[in-house]
């Protein structure tokens, strides 16, 4: 069988922990795969945990027992964090970001790829010290940041649904109302969706007075689960008056100034 430098050993194992995030990797399947000792793997992973702790870009955690191993950690610096928010707030802060109703125009932002891996990165380092089964999120501008916190945390992503659909089989509905308009809307999901006694977290793009986030906790609960966190990418703060309290958000958004320009800034206590 073939046998690889410690090189290509490392480099090999960083990429299997880190497309594999909060999988659980015997130190068997790497001795398979290289053709090494136990003890020379224990030296690869080593390297790998160092490297990684010191770029602050994820931490490597052992698990003891017989079902043990390695398994990675997502993580971002919080000079990242900064640069990054910085970012967002200089994009969304163009004149022709505001559209006819005084809407910020997001669409552009929740298609970059780049955007989205980086602001996924940010909200699945909040989330990554508590132990979820689902990433929930409603259709539809908010599906790519949602799926990515799903990837990066090693969970199944669950979309909630505006309308039933034939293809979904036996589904929940809930109304609901909505914070900002205090208009009536109802919410689907997939009764085979979600495992009952689970714990979930909501993701979305924009949140106004969190009416959405208010009836997935409502919905989740007619599946014994539970919301245990809320993240999103912008906080609209031209509705102060929240319908939930205990949630993440990256940059906010205060309305449009005297001269037509979007008022965004990073929110506050966003580290």
């Amino acid at each position: 069988m073939e046998k690889f430098s410690r090189n290509n050993r490392v480099s090999a194992i960083t990429k299997i922990l880190v497309e594999n995030p909060n999988s659980i990797i015997n130190l068997n399947t790497f001795t398979e795969k290289f053709n090494a000792a136990k003890s020379t793997i224990s030296e690869d992973i080593v390297i790998v945990r160092d490297a990684m702790e010191r770029l602050k870009t994820g931490r490597v955690e052992t698990i003891s027992g017989a079902a043990g191993g390695v398994r990675y950690i997502c993580d971002i610096s919080d000079e990242e964090v900064e640069q990054f928010i910085t970012d967002l707030c200089l994009i969304l802060r163009q004149k022709e970001r505001i559209i006819p109703g005084n809407f910020l125009y997001m669409t552009d932002i929740m298609s970059d790829p780049k955007i989205i891996h980086s602001a996924g990165l940010i909200l699945a380092k909040q989330f990554n010290h508590i132990n979820i089964d689902y990433v929930v999120t409603v259709e539809t501008k908010g599906i790519p940041l949602a799926y990515e916190v799903a990837k990066l945390l090693g969970v199944q992503l669950v979309v909630v649904r505006r309308e039933n659909k034939a293809t979904e089989g036996p589904v929940v509905t809930i109304n609901y109302v909505t914070g900002s308009s205090k208009r009536i809307q109802s919410m689907s999901l997939s009764r085979m969706c979600i495992n009952k006694g689970s714990k979930c977290i909501f993701i979305d793009d924009l949140m106004k007075a969190g009416g959405t986030a208010f009836g997935i906790s409502d919905l989740l609960k007619e599946f014994d689960s539970e919301l245990v966190g809320t993240g999103v990418l912008v906080d609209n703060m031209e509705n102060p008056q929240k319908l939930v309290h205990d949630y993440y958000s990256m940059v906010q958004f205060k309305g449009i100034s005297e001269d037509n320009f979007p008022i965004v800034e990073p929110s506050q206590g966003h580290k």
